[in-house]
């Protein structure tokens, strides 16, 4: 998807064209593979940074093309969101000082975006998914306006046929509908590459689909999505159904997802890419200049462009890649499960971990795939996702929590991995301690974001907690202390940052309670008192807002002797009540409530209820505001 000339796959010839190139592209591989001209005997290592921008608010920013201007740097390139950029590290050979080298890189770079973010007062943030994100920013408006996401957006909306939904279950529930793709830009990983020698790609890759569940376990950094406690890897859904091109259906037909784990143990690395090939359509074509098998037969090495391309629109969790590195072609596994931060010295520890067992396959596991359950590893891996530390692993058929099982078995076979490949010691102990530290205490970052989150909810509204908890987490990462070492954010701690109240969507209340129109009133004014409300909307079965009901009015109502004592909620409420929509500007919402001498403003959007704001909340909003005020003065 680096790709820049890119076309969607609908014009007849073009398409048979590429399908032409696609398939000359697998043939390429295999002939590369039986003639040995894939390199072997080195080990190489890679990663990609993808990092969040925010503004003076901890909101997402805008400005990630200028910030990518001002760095000026080839390895930092745009996402699709405007509030997200990627830095690609340099490959590194496995051995000696290798990983801290790979973390003095990334820093380096890292220092390079932070510098040209202040210059715009905004800041750099390591996280999974961003807690202060909010739906603004799932607008097309937050896009990046590069052609290739535009095509992506387009054609991936005609094969759904429809909007798309979310509907992640953890401690809440989030079930939304959307008409674009940006949900996908919420996710932020820290990608790991591997080289793998290419007689052993089936054993290595089979091997790194065993070891997701573990390694992700204590990995997890994204448990919150519009101030919603999901998953601990809350990624995982979300990019799965984020960019889902399957529409809804009446049957039992099995469509594989295009981000996917995977349903069964591969066979051998052409084998992945037919299966793609076979389930998944095209969806982009490019120009292609050489067919890959003429390339070969005049004793050059192919490109793969159109292989890589389709490969590149297959979200596998653990991706197969690959690449011509100063003209000699190599095969790679690519780790895309591993979320960014919450520190740099986190992603380096996750990294070492991983790559230190990708590196101690145990003989027993080779050829005899077919004998192990591939169900039962990719239950591991959504566990994982689910539960995080506190998930239980299926190993060797036995089941045994996460935790034990990277403390007595995982650790020491990465820590002899590292050692196989001539790591320093000092490399290797500093990453796998903070692992260890990590799964002793069940402190991931996943565990301080909700520990934190759930802290700062005692004292503070959602929209208020998820920026006050973004600007901590930055706070926290400037120390250069794992996450394990982080103190939990503290209720008062929050008050230290200015929130920019700018939305009605951030204040207003959207878990309500409502009642129908043939509700009776009396049940009306229980439900009033039993909750301690004094505005009640009235919507139908969908939705729909019908009218407002006041307490002062219902009870002025009841009081009535003149009134029937079977009274429904339509009897009493206000219809056609004024209403406002969840982006409009929380001040007009102040204006318009004292213009119009009403308590509530409901909150309306495609005629659908989905919150509600009162008095109380806009005076509290606007000491609040009144309050930072005063104290830049």
């Amino acid at each position: 998807m680096g790709e820049q000339k890119l076309s969607i796959a609908k014009d007849p010839e073009s398409r048979k064209l590429f399908l032409k190139h696609l398939l000359h592209d697998v043939e390429a591989i295999d002939q590369m593979l039986q003639n040995k001209q894939i390199e072997s005997g080195v080990t190489r290592i890679g990663a990609e940074q993808e990092f969040c921008l925010v503004d003076k608010y901890f909101k997402p920013s805008m400005n990630a093309l200028t910030i990518l201007e001002k760095v000026d740097d080839p390895h930092l390139t745009p996402e699709l969101a405007k509030y997200n950029l990627e830095f690609n590290l340099d490959p590194i050979e496995l051995s000696g000082d290798c990983f801290s080298r790979v973390e003095a890189q990334l820093k380096t770079l890292l220092n390079k975006a932070e510098d040209a973010a202040n210059t715009l007062e905004e800041t750099i943030i390591l996280t999974g998914i961003l807690p202060s994100i909010d739906f603004r920013a799932v607008q097309l408006e937050y896009m990046t306006p590069k052609k290739r996401y535009e095509a992506l957006a387009n054609i991936i909306s005609e094969l759904r046929g429809g909007e798309f939904e979310l509907n992640i279950t953890g401690v809440d529930e989030l079930i939304l509908t959307h008409s674009n793709i940006l949900f996908e830009a919420c996710n932020t990983s820290f990608q790991c590459h591997y080289q793998v020698e290419p007689d052993d790609f089936t054993d290595m890759y089979n091997w790194a689909q065993m070891l997701s569940g573990p390694v992700l376990s204590v990995a997890c950094n994204s448990p919150l999505l519009f101030g919603k406690q999901l998953w601990a890897e809350t990624r995982i859904p979300l990019f799965q159904q984020s960019i889902d091109t399957r529409g809804k259906g009446y049957h039992l037909r099995e469509r594989e997802q295009r981000v996917t784990f995977g349903n069964r143990w591969i066979r051998s690395v052409s084998d992945v890419y037919k299966n793609d090939i076979a389930r998944h359509t095209l969806l982009f074509l490019t120009d292609i200049e050489s067919d890959s098998l003429e390339t070969l037969n005049n004793g050059e090495i192919p490109k793969l462009k159109a292989l890589q391309l389709h490969n590149g629109t297959i979200y596998k969790w653990n991706r197969p890649c690959y690449g011509v590195l100063d003209g000699t072609p190599h095969l790679r596994i690519e780790n895309r499960y591993l979320p960014s931060g919450p520190t740099v010295e986190d992603e380096i520890a996750d990294f070492a971990f991983w790559v230190g067992l990708m590196s101690n396959l145990p003989d027993k596991y080779r050829n005899i795939w077919n004998r192990i359950n591939f169900d039962e590893v990719k239950e591991n891996f959504y566990k994982a996702a689910m539960w995080g530390i506190q998930s239980g692993m299926i190993w060797d058929g036995k089941l045994m929590s996460a935790r034990r099982l990277i403390l007595e078995m995982l650790i020491p076979m990465a820590r002899e991995g590292l050692e196989k490949k001539g790591v320093d010691k000092k490399d290797i102990d500093k990453n796998l301690d903070i692992i260890e530290a990590r799964a002793e205490n069940y402190a991931t970052g996943s565990r301080w974001i909700v520990d934190s989150y759930r802290n700062l909810r005692k004292t503070m509204e959602r929209d208020e907690a998820t920026v006050a908890l973004t600007a901590i987490m930055h706070n926290r990462r400037s120390s250069d202390k794992p996450v394990h070492e982080w103190e939990l954010a503290g209720e008062s701690e929050g008050a230290d940052f200015e929130i920019q109240y700018d939305l009605v969507s951030n204040i207003m209340t959207t878990n309500l309670v409502t009642v129908t129109e043939n509700d009776i009133a009396e049940l009306v004014l229980k439900v009033m008192d039993w909750r301690d409300i004094n505005h009640l909307p009235v919507e139908d079965s969908r939705g729909k807002l019908k009218g407002i009901i006041t307490k002062n009015r219902l009870v002025h109502y009841l009081n009535n002797p003149e009134k029937d004592g079977l009274a429904t909620a339509s009897d009493v409420m206000e219809k056609d009540p004024i209403t406002i929509g969840p982006n409009e500007d929380i001040k007009y919402a102040m204006l318009l409530m004292i213009d119009k001498n009403i308590s509530c403003l409901p909150v309306v959007e495609k005629d659908v209820l989905v919150g509600i704001i009162t008095d109380k909340d806009t005076q509290d909003i606007w000491n609040k505001m009144k309050k930072h005020s005063d104290a830049k003065d």
